[in-house]
């Protein structure tokens, strides 16, 4: 890579801490002097290390009212804010986009390469679920401008992304799951790079510490279909302890039985112990990859997962998990009747989690980075 290269890193937003931001993290931890640019910025919803980075959000987001709770309805805003980003001063652009990050303006000496975690799923892949989503819910004058608007905005937005994805030197991504999705959305290679897992945060515990029942944890939103979950093992009568909070939470409560826990919001302490302790992991979204399920094998313990997505690059079927093919209740029912049969080794499992370790994402998004800004450099 150039001597010095003045380095920018630009990420959605930094409003709560999930995958995308693992990813984030790792990437400032391999060019720490890079300043962070972002739609919107609220320190208390981020990790504390966060707080101490140089954080430059769009000074739109300082002005637009209850910003932090209304995010979703301005949604056509971003492409527009996301544009004025003042990024001139920049050899090297990285972004970590899973929404409107890869549009960025910049000059045609500045190399921009993205980390894809997705093509933005609500103009996509899950246009239809998250328009579902947003017109079924409120009262009904609420609901009929949705389902009048949705459409409309989501056609502007889609154009603009596929316009945006042109300004993108080159891609990488997250797994093979959206690799597929850029290809066919943006007309794009990329490179797959998994995102980082800290394996070493996990462990397993011995058999006899394991405890009786099942967990799934993550954001209670659509399209992570808890709903089958919950429904299956009120059929089953097995106990389903779930950890996450979300818009969802009243609607899986109601359908839940006796047997079904909801445990709200988890600290990472809770979280590693849930993992451990669990009989198995449940995981009946399709994802672009899943971090909790790698967590989850790392802590030794086997993953339910329904077979598409990013759980198939995760999952080995039969060794460190099942898979059910068919996003029901039903098809959930008989893949845990089935792993209720199963043997399943430990070492086997942690080993496999391994591949994913934050050490290995480093050393090859580094060598990635490093190779296409020298690609970049050679073209002027």
């Amino acid at each position: 890579m150039k001597s010095n290269p003045n380095i920018a890193i630009v990420h959605d937003f930094l409003m709560q801490s999930g995958g995308a931001e693992e990813v984030l993290r790792e990437i400032k931890a391999l060019f720490p002097d890079a300043p962070v640019f972002t739609l919107a910025y609220d320190k208390k919803r981020v990790p504390p290390d966060f707080t101490e980075w140089q954080i430059e959000p769009v000074g739109w987001s300082q002005r637009l009212p209850r910003m932090h709770k209304w995010y979703k309805y301005y949604m056509p805003l971003y492409p527009t804010m996301i544009e004025q980003m003042d990024l001139r001063e920049f050899d090297l652009v990285i972004s970590s986009s899973y929404l409107v990050a890869l549009g960025v303006l910049t000059r045609s000496e500045t190399a921009h390469l993205c980390y894809c975690h997705t093509p933005m799923r609500q103009a996509w892949e899950l246009y239809f679920d998250y328009k579902h989503g947003y017109t079924r819910t409120g009262f009904r004058p609420k609901r009929e401008l949705f389902k009048f608007l949705y459409p409309i905005v989501f056609n502007y937005i889609r154009m603009w992304d596929k316009q945006a994805a042109d300004r993108v030197d080159f891609f990488s991504c997250n797994s093979e799951t959206t690799r597929r999705r850029i290809s066919k959305f943006y007309g794009r290679p990329s490179d797959v790079i998994y995102p980082p897992v800290h394996t070493e945060n996990f462990s397993p515990v011995k058999s006899s510490e394991i405890e009786d029942y099942f967990l799934c944890l993550s954001r209670l939103v659509p399209y992570k279909r808890f709903d089958i979950a919950v429904e299956a093992f009120r059929r089953l009568d097995l106990p389903l302890v779930i950890a996450g909070d979300g818009p969802q939470m009243s609607d899986l409560k109601k359908i839940a039985g006796p047997r079904t826990k909801f445990l709200g919001w988890v600290s990472d302490d809770d979280k590693r112990e849930l993992l451990r302790k669990c009989r198995a992991f449940v995981f009946p979204g399709r994802e672009d990859f899943g971090i909790v399920p790698v967590e989850a094998q790392a802590a030794g313990r086997p993953v339910i997962a329904f077979g598409a997505g990013g759980a198939t690059e995760s999952v080995i079927d039969g060794q460190t998990g099942i898979f059910f093919p068919e996003q029901s209740p039903e098809s959930l029912i008989e893949a845990v009747k089935a792993f209720d049969k199963m043997d399943f080794d430990t070492d086997t499992i942690v080993r496999s989690a391994y591949r994913f370790d934050a050490a290995v994402f480093r050393e090859k998004f580094h060598r990635w980075a490093t190779e296409r800004f020298e690609e970049f450099q050679r073209n002027l």
